[in-house]
């Protein structure tokens, strides 16, 4: 792949470093497209302060006059030399015979201690620096043609040829570019001895990598993932400040300047399953995102909070999403009449045929059941809805009450519409007017849905006179995500902050992982509705993105092939809707793979078993820092990951900085 031209955007000179000696490593033995072998002794390792794995090394073709090629390279593990063997049997000698063989003994002859001390590397060859004809240098990310091992020199890069290589990205390298944000500093390896002598390599990133892209963080718990996410939050806000333009009074045909910042200020959803980012965290220093941005955030909870918005529904108003969360919450009650209550279909009556008056009044009656099951359940109705009308039949209403009064149609309390309901299914087994209806209309006068409404609401099932089921009582304890009120819902208004720019903070803490997943999918749903509707529209889309904490809770699994799923839609779809999906979970192996697939950026920290190792071998060359993601400290190595974004050509070993709440 070829990027923009390297001395164009940095003021170093790579090939200097050919003539600096003391960054000397050695030389290679052997050499491929893919790997090369390097010779190197215990000298040149401490005149560079050592060799950690992962390390960063040049190796530069010098059978020209002026030298115009480098290969980067990545240590991988010591190899075998040719003439191990040998050196082997020779120190075993020395071991037999008790002679103290170290260097500061002094008891070994000059040429045997110069032989012990050379050992190989075995490295990967991330790509070519080189000079194009106009004397450019360029990075390209493979080897175009190798020549014979003995042709090179490798040396390990001074600071600030370090710094621009691992910054070098195909839109710019250092803080050149606004999109550009300091992310952490380069880390090797878990012990510092001989880093703390080194100076400090900063990283930084470009937030314009995480926009409309999908963003995978995955490491054991109190690792840092956390960190990482307020750390993307945090660069995303400063890219959504620069924004020029209003979604509201500006059409732009492309989605960042020719500067690269975004047209329209970011949007930003966290689903916060533990409250970590909705309230503050003793753990972190009271580090809370909403505490940082708070001008720019509105916080949603499911309970009601101090200085909170409530995710509550209207049910009476709100029927699908209303039973959506009453299904959710029931799915894992048992009883037969429990499964027939929840697989009732509630359709919106402004979606059936009005000249279909079979169907209209069957599920007229259905939704005054359902309601009055509400109303039994102690679910309070708005104060414009005092009645409930539904189709009646004189017959069945002088069977309520014998003056046939109590009539349906014209409209009746909620107490009257459950008398009414409570007396014809006691009825319904024994009275002639049901037996009649049966045989001249060919099918019994309640359906199953209406049967299972009114097995919930009378806590009676079929045939039975008195109540001896739970019925009705099940709904209680989803009474706190009602609300009375009419105002309008609140993914609605979610939307609406989401387009102006804004941090939207759903705090799932306190509820059910049932009502997490519900409530997760409903606003994914209908912010993914609202972005592929004005994609047809061909009206423009600000960037929204999507935050999952525990995202094992919420994603499909690896085995699950629904690509209809939101999750999975938003991965594969999100792009061309602006839409990001930044994810962190424990496990690798429990994401699907049509999510994985699509992942551009990477954040890998400790994973402490092999199966989630083998997982993460499949995406770019993990594979060289698989035995170092199981060996280092989860507890001493907070924020110490592997990171590979979407602009990098390759994987870099980086401490990411700490997130704090100052500049309040």
């Amino acid at each position: 792949m070829s990027m923009e031209l390297f001395d164009q955007i940095t003021s170093v000179d790579l090939f200097s470093l050919n003539s600096q000696d003391k960054y000397y490593v050695g030389r290679p033995f052997y050499l491929n497209y893919e790997k090369l072998g390097i010779l190197t002794c215990d000298a040149w390792k401490q005149n560079v302060n050592g060799i950690p794995q992962g390390a960063f090394l040049l190796a530069f073709y010098e059978n020209e006059r002026n030298v115009s090629e480098a290969l980067l390279l990545r240590v991988l593990n010591p190899i075998k030399l040719p003439t191990d063997n040998d050196i082997v049997s020779s120190m075993v000698e020395y071991y037999k015979d008790d002679i103290d063989t170290s260097e500061s003994a002094n008891k070994l002859d000059q040429f045997t201690r110069y032989e012990f001390s050379f050992s190989g590397l075995e490295c990967r060859i991330l790509g070519t620096f080189y000079k194009d004809d106009k004397g450019h240098t360029c990075f390209g990310a493979d080897v175009e043609n190798f020549f014979a091992p003995n042709n090179y020199k490798v040396f390990k890069p001074t600071p600030d040829i370090l710094e621009a290589i691992i910054n070098f990205k195909s839109n710019g390298f250092l803080n050149q570019s606004e999109t550009d944000v300091k992310f952490g500093k380069v880390r090797y390896s878990s012990s510092a001895r001989y880093q703390q002598y080194e100076d400090v390599v900063p990283v930084y990133v470009s937030s314009q990598d995480f926009l409309g892209k999908r963003t995978a963080l995955f490491g054991m718990t109190r690792t840092g993932k956390s960190n990482t996410v307020k750390k993307v939050i945090e660069a995303t806000v400063e890219l959504s400040n620069k924004a020029p333009y209003d979604l509201k009074k500006h059409v732009i045909d492309t989605p960042f300047t020719d500067n690269g910042l975004p047209n329209y200020p970011v949007g930003q959803i966290i689903f916060d399953i533990n409250g970590e980012y909705a309230n503050p965290n003793m753990q972190d220093d009271g580090t809370a995102v909403y505490k940082k941005f708070q001008d720019n955030v509105v916080r949603y909870s499911v309970l009601e909070k101090t200085d909170f918005k409530v995710l509550k529904v209207n049910f009476y108003q709100d029927i699908q999403s209303g039973f959506e969360l009453i299904k959710a919450g029931l799915i894992e009650e048992a009883g037969d009449y429990i499964k027939n209550f929840i697989s009732v279909e509630l359709p919106d009556l402004r979606d059936i045929d009005p000249k279909d008056k079979s169907k209209v009044t069957r599920f007229e009656r259905i939704l005054a059941a359902y309601q009055c099951c509400l109303y039994a359940a102690g679910f309070l109705p708005p104060t414009s809805k005092k009645k409930v009308k539904f189709p009646g039949q004189d017959t069945l209403n002088k069977l309520v009450k014998e003056d046939g009064t109590l009539n349906p149609s014209r409209g009746i309390t909620f107490p009257e519409a459950i008398e009414w309901f409570t007396t014809v299914w006691k009825e319904y087994q024994n009275n002639e007017f049901f037996s009649k209806y049966q045989r001249e209309k060919g099918h019994e006068w309640a359906d199953n849905d209406l049967k299972a409404m009114l097995t919930m609401l009378t806590r009676c099932k079929e045939g039975q006179k008195q109540p001896m089921i739970s019925g009705f009582i099940k709904l209680r304890m989803m009474k706190d995500l009602h609300t009375s009120l009419e105002d309008e819902a609140f993914e609605k208004n979610i939307l609406q902050s989401l387009r102006e720019g804004k941090i939207v903070i759903v705090d799932l803490s306190q509820g059910h992982p049932s009502i997490q997943r519900l409530y997760s999918e409903r606003l994914c749903q209908k912010v993914f509705q609202d972005s592929m509707k004005n994609f047809i529209e061909n009206k423009p889309n600000n960037f929204i993105q999507f935050y999952f904490e525990e995202a094992h809770n919420l994603f499909p699994k690896k085995e699950d092939k629904d690509l209809s799923q939101i999750y999975n839609r938003i991965a594969k779809e999100g792009a061309k809707l602006n839409l990001g999906l930044i994810y962190a979970t424990q496990e690798v192996s429990s994401i699907s793979s049509n999510i994985l697939k699509n992942t551009q950026n990477w954040f890998i920290s400790h994973l402490n078993n092999q199966d989630e190792i083998k997982e993460l071998k499949k995406y770019y060359d993990f594979d060289d820092f698989s035995d170092a993601l199981m060996r280092f400290s989860a507890s001493n190595d907070k924020g110490f990951v592997r990171m590979k974004t979407y602009s990098s050509s390759f994987i870099i070993p980086v401490q990411i900085d700490r997130f704090t709440a100052e500049g309040n």
